[in-house]
């Protein structure tokens, strides 16, 4: 599966946005944190070599800065809704078993 981290950066801000209702600006800001969270990752995920737990690992520490920085970019109640749609999508793909 090709990683793109533009088009996932799209797609999660285009996500976010009619979540969290976003202004412009918070828009650019919210892209631009996704899209260097994606870098990352994909650069986490060509140098863990198929290596799972490791990968997840240096995912963890790599979310928790991304939160943070989310979080001055989101009013209080933005945060809110963004901490509550966080934990939606984990718990689907708790469930959801890879099937995609």
């Amino acid at each position: 599966r090709n990683f793109n981290p533009e088009e996932m950066a799209k797609r999660q801000t285009e996500t976010l946005k009619k979540e969290l209702d976003l202004n412009k600006d918070q828009e650019k800001k919210v892209y631009e944190l996704n899209l260097k969270a994606g870098k990352e990752m994909a650069e986490i995920r060509k140098n863990s070599g198929g290596d799972r737990e490791a990968m997840m690992s240096k995912l963890g520490p790599l979310r928790e800065k991304q939160n943070k920085e989310m979080k001055k970019v989101l009013t209080d109640k933005q945060y809110k809704k963004y901490q509550k749609y966080l934990e939606e999508r984990r718990q689907r793909r708790g469930q959801g078993g890879g099937s995609r």
